[in-house]
């Protein structure tokens, strides 16, 4: 049960790119709409098992707790803002594995507040970020179209990580479903502000669009993540964050598919390098010198953003 659990949230994250790219290409639905539209109604849906169970844990959210969750919804309506409309820009691979480096990310948010990371972390950041040379080096070379889409994907990432730990501080004495509800909610709102700001359309699309935007929620946000939140009580953390990292290929492959996305060798070997970069950085993150599991490291790097 657990591979078909893990197979589908794969399937759900992976997917995130892809349908985006699609709706963006063949509806008239903006990119702060889906940001919009995907965290309203994951807003709506986390809340209603709190709002049945225990609704008065919403009148009980501390002052230092709805600080950290509106840091952690401002980062995230920016990191949707950046990353959405990367997939614009540049291909759905290349923007799909820059925001990923959420996890390298925090490693070096880390190291800025003083952490020593062990040498394998830092030989993972070394191998990731050289697949980011990579695919920005081929992209600059294609269009300065493809490259501005590259690194407002790479600004994603950082503002995902940003997302995560503020996220961490805010879940230290929150429940999840306070916490989603108030850190989607603020984004929602914040992104409602950025719309309006950059005259972005939120409503007034077709059934196509509205189609397109219900199923980025429903593949990406309620089927993708909740699947890896559900294998967080029964799998280790590690395992889960390895696994998460097949939303990398698995968004190449899909965009090969689908949206019949070609992209130069090159590239390919930059989305290899991050991934197995990525893969250096969470197992460096997660184990200590003992091999237990490193319980000042970040559990999960990446759950409710793409």
């Amino acid at each position: 049960m657990n591979l078909l659990i893990a197979a589908l949230g794969v399937l759900g994250v992976a997917s995130s790119g892809p349908l985006i790219a699609g709706t963006l290409g063949a509806t008239s639905v903006s990119a702060l709409a889906i940001a919009f539209w995907r965290n309203a109604i994951g807003a709506a849906v986390m809340s209603a098992p709190v709002l049945v169970r225990e609704p008065r844990q919403f009148g009980k959210v501390t002052r230092h707790e709805f600080t950290w969750s509106a840091v952690a919804g401002t980062a995230l309506a920016l990191h949707f803002a950046c990353f959405i409309t990367s997939l614009q820009l540049t291909s759905v691979a290349a923007a799909s594995a820059l925001v990923c480096l959420q996890s390298a990310w925090i490693a070096v948010f880390q190291l800025f507040r003083g952490t020593r990371h062990r040498w394998p972390v830092l030989v993972g950041l070394g191998i990731a970020f050289g697949g980011v040379v990579a695919i920005t080096g081929f992209d600059m070379g294609s269009s300065p179209e493809a490259l501005l889409g590259d690194l407002l994907a790479l600004a994603g990432g950082a503002l995902a990580g940003l997302y995560t730990l503020a996220g961490g501080r805010a879940r230290q004495t929150m429940g999840v479903g306070v916490y989603t509800t108030l850190c989607y909610g603020l984004c929602a709102a914040m992104v409602a502000v950025l719309a309006l700001f950059m005259r972005q359309p939120l409503t007034g699309f077709d059934a196509g669009g509205w189609l397109g935007i219900l199923a980025i929620t429903v593949c990406a946000q309620l089927v993708g993540h909740t699947a890896f939140n559900h294998l967080l009580a029964t799998m280790s953390p590690l395992l889960v964050s390895m696994i998460i990292l097949l939303e990398i290929p698995g968004a190449a492959i899909l965009a090969a598919i689908f949206l019949h996305e070609t992209l130069p060798a090159g590239t390919y070997a930059g989305l290899a390098l991050i991934l197995a970069g990525l893969a250096v950085v969470v197992v460096g993150q997660m184990r200590n010198k003992g091999g237990e599991a490193d319980a000042a490291a970040p559990k999960i790097a990446g759950l409710g953003t793409d």
